[in-house]
């Protein structure tokens, strides 16, 4: 499975509707899941972003997926980076010329 990083910030709407928000979160675990996306961590944070997942999907286009489904709600905005663990990273840098 592949490992993705996801920071988001809350909307006008998601910040009118801030006392839902860990109730917000469920539901968007269990739709991820629903979609073969797995929330390892959700985090609220303070500073230049609201929350800070770390997610596994099988694919690039299931994350996409389950990011449009959970953008299209109209609470969050995420920016997702995609994470390469030790393992991979030395896969990746051993192929180097």
């Amino acid at each position: 499975m592949a490992k993705y990083v996801m920071l988001g910030r809350w909307t006008e709407q998601g910040v009118r509707n801030v006392k839902d928000t860990v109730k917000r979160a469920r539901l968007a675990r269990e739709t991820f899941a629903g979609m073969g996306v797995n929330a390892r961590e959700w985090f609220f944070t303070i500073g230049e972003y609201d929350v800070v997942l770390t997610v596994e999907a099988p694919d690039d286009e299931t994350l996409t997926r389950a990011a449009l489904a959970l953008a299209a709600q109209g609470n969050l905005r995420t920016t997702t980076l995609r994470g390469f663990s030790e393992k991979d990273m030395e896969a990746i840098v051993t192929e180097l010329p």
